[in-house]
């Protein structure tokens, strides 16, 4: 409850206040705790703002990671970055950036990882392959959210999907072949 609404005070003050303008002073006064609280919750302000990247992002994304549902998945972190517009891009353009790449990163790591590993079930690949088409897709998947945010996330996200759709519908599969033993 306490790492909650301290992430909600944050996220409140994120929505008129430059990331590197925010003190622990000012949300624990938001949220009307004393600062003690804050530390025995976070390590400072980035770590208050990992958690509610780590925690949120991931919650979006619900068992939205099969092969005929990661696109819909995938939305889901569109829709959340884009309700949470003044907070990411507030992190976006400060010292946070790292904490929103970080969790993009892994929860896109994770949608890709359960579609190749439910693609190859029947097929022999090494799981270093496995590991490798993974992460291409990995970091092809969040250049294109990095790259949607850095624009001031304008462009259409199911527009974003059906293109994506439309580049890489079946290369994974065709991918894993060419690596089965």
């Amino acid at each position: 409850m306490t790492k909650k609404a301290l992430a909600q005070s944050l996220k409140k003050l994120m929505l008129t206040i430059p990331l590197s303008k925010i003190t622990v002073n000012d949300i624990v006064n938001d949220c009307e705790v004393n600062r003690r609280t804050f530390y025995y919750h976070f390590q400072d302000i980035y770590n208050l703002l990992e958690w509610i990247f780590k925690n949120e992002i991931a919650s979006v994304m619900e068992e939205k990671k099969t092969c005929d549902s990661w696109q819909q998945g995938f939305l889901n972190i569109f829709y959340y970055l884009a309700e949470n517009k003044k907070l990411v891009l507030n992190t976006y353009n400060s010292i946070g950036r790292e904490q929103l790449e970080t969790h993009l990163y892994r929860v896109v790591y994770y949608l890709v990882f359960d579609v190749v590993q439910e693609i190859s079930v029947e097929m022999n690949v090494p799981e270093k392959e496995k590991e490798f088409i993974v992460n291409f897709y990995k970091v092809a998947l969040v250049g294109l959210l990095l790259e949607w945010i850095r624009s001031n996330m304008v462009e259409d996200p199911v527009e974003i999907i059906d293109n994506l759709n439309k580049i890489i519908s079946g290369n994974t599969h065709r991918a894993l072949l060419k690596y089965k033993s």
